[in-house]
């Protein structure tokens, strides 16, 4: 299709030294069930990422825990060589266990081969963005990330990664790791319904750094609101479309990553976001988180 990325919801802003735009795609759900092994339609699973790269979209997050490994070879086998203005954010500290659980592998040495990996199976000499994950499968948890931090900045220095970012942090994570190295985003759960990052996003936006959304609409417990359904009702339009319209107006530091195994809900996801919400909608809307 080759649309435009100016025609893309929420047009471009920087991420680092690039430029992205503000619609992303999501990789995770690629994988097969709980982000386990591989999809159930490989040619579906290909066929989307090439469809995102026709779309304009130049923003693509992953993690070789996604499979584990199969999202980023997929985007490997789908995309390589890469277009010059594609971004491909990945995100190290954790693993995959036997039992499709997240443990924590944030000791140097896991970080190195993780980064490694990464490197590896997207096939890239350099990553241009690898987030830090903090916390576990079930949220933030308080503690130090120096240790964790300065490993990765030290591969930064090194020239394997371009720019640095946390995940599932903390507000005293996020400005603990701007003391060791710049940060280029946030990547936090945040959507209608969970609103506890409010002051980060701000905080964020003021000093131009990008907030990255993950599970924007709801992640494993989808948005159900009977306000959001109201306003959707009001506007002709799904739910889940007023739920990334919102974010995209919600500050112009945020950039979206929705995620789907499928071409028609990709069309869906970036028709849907195109809505634009008036005060009132918005006011409505922001009622539901708090």
């Amino acid at each position: 299709m080759n649309t435009s990325i100016t025609s893309l919801p929420g047009g471009t802003r920087a991420l680092g030294d690039c430029t992205v735009t503000r619609f992303g795609y999501g990789a995770m759900q690629l994988a097969g069930p709980g982000v386990m092994g591989p999809p159930a339609d490989r040619d579906e699973a290909l066929a989307v990422l090439r469809e995102a790269v026709d779309l304009g979209i130049t923003h693509i997050d992953t993690s070789d825990a996604y499979g584990p490994y199969i999202t980023n070879e997929l985007i490997r086998e789908a995309l390589h060589p890469y277009p010059e203005s594609l971004f491909i954010a990945t995100k190290v500290g954790a693993y995959r266990d036997a039992r499709g659980g997240w443990p924590p592998a944030r000791r140097p040495e896991e970080l190195r081969e993780q980064v490694h990996q990464n490197l590896e199976h997207l096939g890239v000499e350099a990553l241009d963005l690898v987030n830090l994950r903090m916390g576990d499968a079930e949220g933030r948890r308080p503690g130090s990330l120096a240790e964790a931090f300065a490993t990765l900045a030290e591969l930064r220095q090194q020239g394997l990664i371009r720019h640095l970012g946390v995940s599932n942090v903390t507000e005293e994570q996020v400005a603990e790791a701007r003391t060791i190295a710049p940060i280029v985003c946030v990547q936090n759960m945040y959507n209608l319904a969970h609103r506890h990052d409010d002051d980060i996003v701000d905080r964020l936006a003021a000093d131009d750094i990008a907030y990255v959304p993950f599970f924007p609409l709801g992640g494993f417990t989808p948005l159900q609101s009977e306000t959001l359904a109201k306003v959707a009702s009001r506007l002709g339009a799904a739910p889940m479309s007023v739920a990334l319209a919102w974010l995209l107006q919600r500050s112009p530091n945020i950039l979206l990553i929705p995620g789907t195994s499928s071409t028609a809900h990709l069309h869906e996801n970036i028709v849907g976001a195109r809505l634009v919400l008036s005060d009132e909608d918005v006011a409505e809307l922001n009622s539901i988180g708090r």
